[in-house]
Parts: C-alpha cells; sequence; structure tokens
C-alpha cells in the first residue's frame, strides 16, 4: 500500500464513493439481508476509509475493502444491540460464520443484478419496483426521485420503507431467478427500465418535455443489464432507448417548445448513438427472437437510417408493427401501427383505424389518440372534426409543451 496525503484521500475517497458505492451496497444487502443495515455498513465503511487510508494507504482492492469494512461494521453493531435483543446474537454470530473469500471473489460483479432483480421483484407493486430500482440501484435521492415523477419526497420515502419491508417480511431472496424462472421475472426488470426512460424522454406531465437526468439513468441501467446479463430483450430495450435519445437535441426548441419528428432538423441527431443502437438492433435480430423491445428498436432504427420523413421506408416500419403486434399486442401499439399506415397509405387509412381504437373505449382517455385523429381530419380539410379532436386532446394533456403545441394548432385552425 502507497502513503498518500489527506488532500488526496479526500478525493480517492469521493471518487470512489461516486463510481463504486451501489456496488458496494448491493455486495452489502447481499451479505446482510437488510437494506438498512446494508446503507449504515456503506458509510461506515468509507467514514473507516477515509481514516485508515491515510496512514495504511489506499488497498490494492478498495471496493473489496469497503465490503469488507462495511460487514464488520454491521456485526459490530448487532453484537452492541444483541445485548439488549438475545435474538440477534444468532445473527451476529451467522455472519461473523460467512465465508469471507466470496468478498474478494467473482460473486462482487454479480450483486448488482441480484438487486436489480430483488427491488424489480414482481411481489412489489409497479410504482413501489421503480422507486426502489432508482433509489438503490441508481442512487438518486428522493427528492430527485419526486421531482421526475411528480411525487412528494415524504410520499416516495414512505414507498421505498413498505417495499424493502416487504422485501424482508416476504424474504425475497437476493439473487437472480433460476434459467426456467428468468423470462418472466426479466420481464418485470425491463418494464421498470422501460417505465423511468419513458419518464425521462417524454415526461407525463410538467414544464418540461424532457427529463434527460432520468432517461439517462435509464440508459446506465441498460447497459448494466446488458454487461450482466445480455439476452436479446436486454439487447433490445438498450438499443430501444439509445435510439430515441439519440433525437434529443431535436425534439425541442430552444424556448423549449415541441418539434415533432417531421420537422426535426436530423442533422442535430446524435450519429454516435445510431451507431451504436443500429449495432445492438443487428445483434438482437441475430438471435431471430423477436421480442417487444427488439421490434420497437428495429422501428426506431429504420426512422434512423432515413434522411427525411418522406423518404423513410414506411412499409418496412408497418410491417414491423405487424410483427409487434403479435409479440405484444395492446391499444397503444395499434394506435403507432394506424400512424404509420396513414404515411404508408394516407391520412384516410389512419383515420380508419384510429376511429376503430377509439371505439374500443380503451383510449379515450388517452390524449394521442385524440391528438392523431385530429391531425387526420386536419390533413383531411375536415377542420370541425379536427377542432374537436385537438380540444379533446388539449384537455386530456399534462404537459406543458404539449398543451401549448395543441393550443397552437387550435388556434391556426380557428
Amino acid at each position: 500500500m502507497i502513503p498518500i496525503s489527506a488532500e488526496k484521500i479526500h478525493q480517492t475517497v469521493e471518487e470512489i464513493y461516486r463510481t463504486e458505492s451501489r456496488r458496494v451496497l448491493a455486495t452489502l444487502i447481499r451479505l446482510l439481508h437488510d437494506f438498512e443495515l446494508a446503507e449504515e455498513a456503506l458509510h461506515d465503511a468509507f467514514i473507516a476509509a477515509v481514516e485508515q487510508w491515510q496512514q495504511k494507504g489506499i488497498p490494492d482492492n478498495p471496493r473489496a475493502w469497503l465490503v469488507s469494512a462495511g460487514r464488520f461494521k454491521a456485526i459490530d453493531k448487532i453484537r452492541r444491540r444483541a445485548r439488549f435483543d438475545a435474538s440477534l446474537q444468532a445473527l451476529a454470530h451467522e455472519l461473523d460464520e460467512a465465508v469471507s473469500d466470496e468478498i474478494e471473489g467473482g460473486e462482487l460483479e454479480d450483486d448488482r443484478l441480484r438487486l436489480i432483480f430483488t427491488c424489480c421483484h414482481p411481489a412489489l407493486a409497479s410504482d413501489a419496483q421503480i422507486a426502489l430500482t432508482l433509489r438503490e440501484v441508481c442512487g438518486l435521492t428522493t427528492e430527485e426521485i419526486g421531482r421526475a415523477f411528480l411525487a412528494s419526497p415524504a410520499t416516495l420515502a414512505q414507498r421505498i420503507v413498505r417495499a424493502k419491508s416487504k422485501i424482508r417480511d416476504a424474504k425475497i431472496p437476493y439473487q437472480v431467478p433460476e434459467p426456467d424462472e428468468l423470462p418472466e421475472r426479466l420481464d418485470a426488470v425491463l418494464q421498470v427500465i422501460y417505465l423511468v426512460f419513458n419518464e425521462g424522454y417524454y415526461a407525463s406531465s410538467g414544464e418540461s418535455l424532457m427529463r434527460p437526468d432520468v432517461s439517462g439513468e435509464a440508459i446506465r441501467l441498460g447497459r448494466l443489464l446488458m454487461e450482466l446479463l445480455p439476452e436479446p430483450e436486454v439487447l433490445g430495450l438498450l438499443a430501444l432507448m439509445l435510439l430515441a435519445e439519440s433525437r434529443r437535441a431535436a425534439r425541442a426548441t430552444s424556448a423549449g417548445e415541441l418539434i415533432l419528428l417531421e420537422h426535426q432538423d436530423r442533422s442535430l441527431w446524435s450519429r454516435e448513438l445510431i451507431a451504436e443502437g443500429t449495432a445492438l438492433v443487428e445483434q438482437a435480430l441475430a438471435s431471430r427472437q423477436v421480442g417487444m423491445y427488439m421490434a420497437q428498436a428495429a422501428i426506431s432504427a429504420v426512422h434512423a437510417r432515413a434522411a427525411t420523413t418522406d423518404t423513410t421506408d414506411w412499409g418496412q416500419i408497418v410491417a414491423l408493427y405487424d410483427l409487434l403486434s403479435r409479440a405484444s399486442p395492446s391499444p397503444v401499439i395499434a394506435l403507432n401501427r394506424a400512424v404509420a399506415i396513414a404515411m404508408r397509405d394516407g391520412p384516410e387509412a389512419g383515420l380508419a383505424l384510429v376511429d376503430q381504437i377509439l371505439q374500443h373505449g380503451e383510449l379515450l382517455n388517452y390524449q394521442l389518440a385524440h391528438a392523431a385523429r385530429a391531425d387526420f381530419c386536419r390533413r383531411l380539410g375536415r377542420k370541425e372534426e379536427a377542432l374537436a379532436a385537438y380540444r379533446k386532446a388539449l384537455a386530456l394533456a399534462q404537459q406543458e409543451p404539449e398543451r401549448r403545441f395543441l393550443e397552437k394548432r387550435i388556434a391556426e385552425l380557428s
């Protein structure tokens, strides 16, 4: 070990905290089987690092050192509490007897994956899965999560505490599911990451169209999941997020006003993200397993390859939506397919499909369905129908840039 100055120690510890703290926490949760105890142990370990590394130097494997230090700090804490609670004596002994070699081994790399699956366990409600994943895997504060999902920090804190309690009381294991359980469990993880990304890419409400910090966290989670579990649908989801994110700079004006895809300046699209995303699409499609995220990523890749809206291969996009409809049927996918058909065959064909979708009733309160209908009617010169549909969409819109866009359309028609 090499001695180092106090200032350098603080800088090094801060850097390691930024890059390694969530990995250390994931391992401590597995070893201690308790979120709160692991979080206390994490902070105790970093405090010990500041105190001890100045005298003894930085260890060769700082992460393993922090895990070991945190574990021993937790054991000491449990022993002190065991004086008043005899039931804790057995736990302290069990933790003390745990094999230390695993802290040095490859299991450290798998602990983040275990933690993701634990936070996204199907026994937890969807909103709890999202909050817990962002808090424990990504390290966001309750204030940051609250700003992203328009919930108070107190509400989110309660949600996270209840989720942790359920994990503890139901004895939900900290492990990656068995191979036969993986497809079902992986779906929950992918859905959480996808929901987080969508909230960042197209905010459900508020003043801003996008929340790049939230979409960035989802992409970080997707990269982590791909690194640890390179399944085709994981590749597909990451590709989908990267290709969507590539358009971020062109999706709004400097004043924050919405710009539709057909009017975006494609020179602003990130070629780097497009290249990475399309490469992942090709890799995923090579598996010949078609899933929901893979199909959507393939659609995004077609858009990314087109120089303009008019030169987009809408026939291929419709074919991919047909595939997606079979793989994962939903009213929203049907709506997106209707928009693609309108681009291929004209607004009248799209309008007929949207009217059928609205008649089924599932998207009656979905503002994008009414906005699509309004646009088709506008293009067909059916002014009064377009105005009525735009007003329905406006009544349902929660996001300010979207509301301003719809108000502008109404003003133009009026």
